[in-house]
């Protein structure tokens, strides 16, 4: 069998596989040394004040997921394991330890509170210390904690939040929310005890807490309206209707929550969008039906708020606040922005969702061409990671998809290069693991095989990347708890409780009425 083995690999390695150019020791010296004069200029420290702030943040999207995600970029445009994703060029990169203050294993909404509100939580509550325990809302008062969204407001930025799940998801609504529960998305889902107690839902934060963010875009409208009420889009289906016990159309009050001449937009529809007035909107809420929507059904998704990429998603909110075409009277404006992508981390067990990853990193290097690293500093991290991994001795130019070139040396059957160590991708037929050669593996509903049956797969528990370019970006180095990044973030733009070191004249002051809104693109939900 060792014979064997080493046999595969010599082949694997075989010169066939190499590019020409790889050949040549030479090559690789060239590209060592350049690498080596671009980590030389990092010595000059950019320690300007960050105008701006992006955090990009993948939900699920652990270092396996990122690499794999950086072959598929590659394979998708004729090269392969040596292309490089938008983020792998931010010079500066950290590991952050996710775990919640009373899981190993973290979910969503502890970690949001983390990277958000620079405070570990337990898991499933948001927005909250550590003091509060799940499902026990006479436990949250006295313990909200704020986020870096709240902080950047009180500078007078203007803030968005833009996420391909539903806004009252945990990863985007520790921003504003503060929880004993991560699923209280309406009074509907809330026990009596918890109403009773004086304790919020999700959506009516979301209006209440911060009513002058500027642009929320997401999905999952129908917590926003009163119980049994029809959805606008799907009159006729039952489950979509709204959930609010409390009667109250939340997308009527958040408009009313406008300051008197301000125009506050709600779209539900690309049409909608389409047709709005650019040159008159202060605010703007958008709202798909959808919870997430595939990757793959994106492109033909007709009615809803819907584009094939988060691209668009993400270009105008950029213009809509002037970073890119500022207007008369706002070019000092300043602004901090939220990107949540939903399942970068390819849950549950579905390979194909890799897909997302790399739309997320399209969208990074939109945001890195139409802003400059002198004044905004850009964050790319994930929440946690998922229980995602991939091996099996794979040759190079392998298909990400595709199969192992080897079969167990147990079961002598085949397996797929991508694997999970649970969920729902475990299959038995005929008392036997399911060979894999007699499904389509590569087809965008396949789940891949799991080591342990699961009706859902679990996160992962290692340390995720953090990615910085930018003002202050070096502040994130090394390996550090993943409530650091909030503070880093917030110590390069002088706001929140770090100003000491801050130039009172070189700190953005003026705050930002909306500009001019040059370009229409579309949502992804």
């Amino acid at each position: 069998m060792k014979a064997l083995l080493v046999l595969l690999l010599a082949q694997l390695c075989s010169a066939s596989l190499v590019p020409e150019r790889e050949k040549d020791p030479e090559y690789w010296r060239r590209q060592a040394q350049e690498t080596l004069r671009n980590a030389l200029r990092l010595q000059r420290l950019n320690q300007n004040v960050a105008k701006n702030l992006i955090l990009f943040l993948g939900d699920g999207m652990g270092v396996s997921t990122v690499t794999a995600a950086r072959i598929l970029k590659g394979q998708l445009h004729g090269q392969g394991e040596e292309s490089l994703l938008e983020m792998d060029k931010f010079p500066f990169v950290a590991l952050a330890k996710t775990y919640n203050t009373n899981a190993q294993v973290p979910d969503s909404a502890g970690t949001a509170t983390a990277y958000l509100c620079g405070v570990k939580a337990n898991e499933g509550t948001l927005g909250v210390s550590a003091g509060v325990t799940r499902d026990r809302c006479n436990t949250t008062k006295g313990q909200e904690v704020t986020s870096i969204l709240r902080w950047a407001k009180e500078a007078g930025k203007a803030v968005g939040i833009v996420t391909t799940t539903r806004v009252t998801h945990a990863t985007p609504s520790a921003a504003y929310a503060h929880s004993a529960n991560r699923d209280w998305y309406s009074d509907g889902e809330m026990p009596p005890d918890a109403l009773e107690g004086g304790c919020k839902d999700i959506a009516r934060q979301l209006v209440e807490n911060i009513p002058d963010i500027e642009v929320i875009l997401g999905g999952g409208r129908k917590y926003m309206y009163p119980r049994n009420v029809s959805d606008v889009e799907y009159p006729h289906e039952e489950k979509q209707r709204g959930t609010r016990l409390d009667g109250r159309n939340l997308v009527q009050a958040w408009r009313e929550a406008k300051p008197r001449g301000k125009v506050a937009e709600y779209v539900w529809h690309r049409r909608g969008l389409l047709a709005l007035n650019l040159t008159r909107v202060d605010f703007l809420l958008g709202e798909s039906l959808h919870p997430r929507v595939p990757w793959h059904q994106l492109g033909a998704l007709g009615g809803p708020l819907a584009c094939p990429g988060l691209l668009g998603q993400l270009q105008w909110p950029l213009i809509l606040q002037g970073m890119v075409v500022p207007c008369p009277g706002h070019a000092g404006s300043s602004q901090t922005w939220f990107y949540s992508l939903g399942d970068a981390g390819t849950p549950p067990n579905d390979p194909q969702a890799l897909h997302e990853a790399v739309e997320l990193d399209r969208a990074i290097g939109l945001a890195t061409r139409l802003t400059s690293t002198q004044d905004t500093l850009s964050v790319v991290t994930a929440d946690h990671s998922h229980v995602f991994t991939f091996g099996g001795y794979t040759p190079r130019g392998n298909p990400i998809f595709g199969l192992a070139p080897m079969q167990s040396d147990v079961d002598r059957k085949p397996f797929t290069s991508i694997l999970y160590g649970n969920g729902p991708g475990y299959k038995i037929v005929a008392g036997e693991r399911e060979n894999v050669s007699a499904v389509d593996f590569a087809h965008a509903d396949y789940q891949a095989q799991s080591a342990v049956p699961l009706r859902q797969e679990t996160h992962g528990g290692e340390d995720v990347a953090v990615f910085a370019r930018g003002p202050m970006a070096h502040l994130l180095h090394g390996v550090h708890e993943q409530n650091y990044i909030p503070h880093a973030m917030a110590y390069a733009a002088c706001i929140g409780s770090n100003r000491g070191h801050c130039n009172a004249a070189a700190r953005p002051a003026t705050p930002l009425l909306l500009p001019f809104l040059g370009l229409l693109l579309l949502l992804l939900c």
